[in-house]
């Protein structure tokens, strides 16, 4: 009787450490999923910006197009918010980073 209760000890106890187990290995996928995914939105960021070349002919300063192409709406819509974002947010710290005076736009 007393080995009956030993291996049903035994069986508890690896169970519990079996999903103990299974809990962090679920928890260490997830967290490397994330990181992957964000890594590759960062190695992408570049490649969607370029992508936006095609609307040049709409945000250049004095250009005659009023209305941005079908191919500009679309690279724009591939554009991941996050890029767009850091860009932009990067782009506004250069007069700061070198040493000019902040722009004001009106």
């Amino acid at each position: 009787m007393k080995n009956q209760q030993e291996i049903m000890v035994s069986l508890k106890s690896l169970v519990s450490l079996s999903s103990r187990s299974a809990a962090v290995a679920l928890l260490v996928w997830v967290v490397s999923v994330a990181m992957q995914t964000h890594t590759t939105n960062a190695q992408s960021c570049p490649t969607e910006l370029t992508s936006l070349n095609v609307c040049a002919p709409f945000v250049v300063p004095g250009a005659a197009v009023a209305n941005p192409s079908i191919d500009c709406c679309n690279a724009l819509q591939s554009v991941h918010h996050d890029c767009l974002c850091s860009t932009l947010r990067i782009a506004s710290r250069l007069p700061s980073q070198c040493n000019l005076p902040p722009l004001t736009c009106a």
